[in-house]
C-alpha cells in the first residue's frame, strides 16, 4: 500500500477512536465510531484476496447495523430526556445500546461474524482489530456502566467465556484461534463491568499488551496455523519459547500478567457474593487454557514439525520490531507490580 494512503488511515483511524473517546455527546461519539469503521475497510482489502474483500464486507455489514442500532437508541433518548449527553440514559434505550456496543466488539452472542473476518486479514491488520478497534466501544461501555443492565452484561459474559473456550477448541488457524480468545476476555472485561470498571480497564490494557505481544511474535515467525507454528522452534528458539510463556499468560496461568485480572475480578465477584458466576468463569477458563496448551505443545518438540519439500527460512532473520522485546516483558512480568498497578489505575 502506497505510505501516504497508509498514513492517512492510520491517522483516521487513531481520530476516530480519540474522538469518541473524548466526547460528551452521542452523535460525536457516532461519528467517531464511523470514522473508526471507515479506515479499517481500506487495510483489509489491501490484500486483494477474495478472503480480504469478504472480511471487509463482512465486518462493514456488521458494524453499520451496530451503528445503526447505536444511532437508533440515541435519537430515542434525545427525544424522551431532550439531551445528547452521554452520562443520562433511560432503561429501554440503555439495552438496545448496550446490544449495539457488543455487536461492536465480537461479545457473544454478536460474535459471529469475528473469527470470520479475522480468518480474512493478514495479522497486522488482525492487530488493529483485535486491539485499537476495541477501545471506543469499550470507552463508552465505561462511560455509562452505572446506567447499564448488570443482569443483560452477566449473561453475555458467561455466554462470551464459554463460547470464547468451546470455539478455540477445534480450531488450527492461527487468527481463529485469537478472535475466539478475544471474545473469552472480553466476557471476563464485561462481567465485572457494573462492580469494578477499574478492574475492566485493568483487564482490558493487560489484553491488548498480550494479544499485541502474540501477533507481534506471530508476523516475526510467518505462523497462521499450527502447522506453520510447529516449525517455529526450528527456526527462532527463544523467540519460540517466548511464545509459549505468552500463551500461557493468555490462559490466565501464574505468574504472568494473564493471571492478574483473573484473580482479581474472581475476588470481587467473591465479594459480591457471585459464587455460582464465579465457578462458571473458571471453569470456563479452562477451556480457553486447554487449547493454549496445545499451541504450545506444537510449538515444542513434542510435535513433529510439518516438513514440506519447499525451501524453509531455518534461523530466520527477525524484523526489526523495537516495541516488541518491551510488550513482551510486559506481558510476562507485570504480577510483581500489582499493587502499583491498582494503586495508579
Amino acid at each position: 500500500m502506497n505510505p501516504y494512503a497508509l498514513s492517512v488511515l492510520m491517522s483516521s483511524l487513531a481520530i476516530g477512536t480519540i474522538t469518541t473517546l473524548s466526547s460528551t455527546h452521542w452523535f460525536l461519539a457516532w461519528m467517531g465510531l464511523e470514522i473508526n469503521t471507515l479506515a479499517i475497510i481500506p487495510l483489509m482489502t489491501k490484500t486483494h484476496h477474495p478472503r480480504g474483500t469478504e472480511s471487509a464486507t463482512k465486518y462493514f455489514l456488521t458494524q453499520a447495523t451496530a451503528s445503526g442500532l447505536l444511532l437508533f437508541s440515541t435519537t430515542i433518548n434525545a427525544w424522551t430526556t431532550g439531551e445528547w449527553t452521554i452520562t443520562n440514559l433511560n432503561p429501554m434505550t440503555s439495552t438496545i445500546l448496550t446490544i449495539a456496543l457488543a455487536m461492536k466488539l465480537g461479545i457473544a452472542p454478536f460474535h459471529l461474524w469475528l473469527p470470520d473476518v479475522m480468518q480474512g486479514l493478514n495479522l497486522m491488520t488482525g492487530l488493529i482489530l483485535s486491539t485499537w478497534q476495541k477501545l471506543a466501544p469499550m470507552a463508552l461501555l465505561i462511560m455509562i456502566n452505572h446506567q447499564l443492565n448488570s443482569n443483560l452484561l452477566m449473561l453475555m459474559a458467561i455466554l462470551s467465556t464459554v463460547v470464547g473456550g468451546w470455539g478455540g477448541l477445534n480450531q488450527v488457524q492461527m487468527r481463529k484461534i485469537m478472535a475466539y480468545s478475544s471474545v473469552a476476555h472480553l466476557g471476563w472485561m464485561i462481567m465485572i463491568l457494573t462492580f469494578s470498571p477499574t478492574l475492566t480497564i485493568l483487564n482490558l490494557i493487560i489484553y491488548i499488551i498480550l494479544t499485541t505481544s502474540m501477533f507481534m511474535m506471530m508476523i516475526n515467525l510467518y505462523s497462521t496455523s499450527i502447522n506453520k507454528l510447529a516449525t517455529s522452534w526450528l527456526k527462532t528458539p527463544t523467540l519460540s519459547a517466548l511464545m509459549m510463556i505468552t500463551l500461557m499468560a493468555l490462559g490466565g496461568l501464574p505468574p504472568t500478567s494473564g493471571f492478574l485480572p483473573k484473580w482479581l475480578i474472581l475476588q470481587e465477584m467473591t465479594k459480591q457474593h457471585m459464587g455460582l458466576m464465579s465457578t462458571i468463569m473458571a471453569m470456563s477458563a479452562l477451556l480457553s487454557l486447554f487449547f493454549y496448551l496445545r499451541l504450545s505443545y506444537a510449538i515444542s518438540l513434542t510435535t513433529a514439525p510439518n516438513m514440506s519439500n519447499s525451501n524453509l527460512t531455518w534461523r530466520a532473520q527477525l524484523k526489526p520490531m523495537v516495541t516488541m522485546p518491551i510488550i513482551i516483558i510486559l506481558s510476562l512480568m507485570l504480577m510483581p507490580i500489582t499493587p502499583i498497578l491498582l494503586t495508579i489505575i
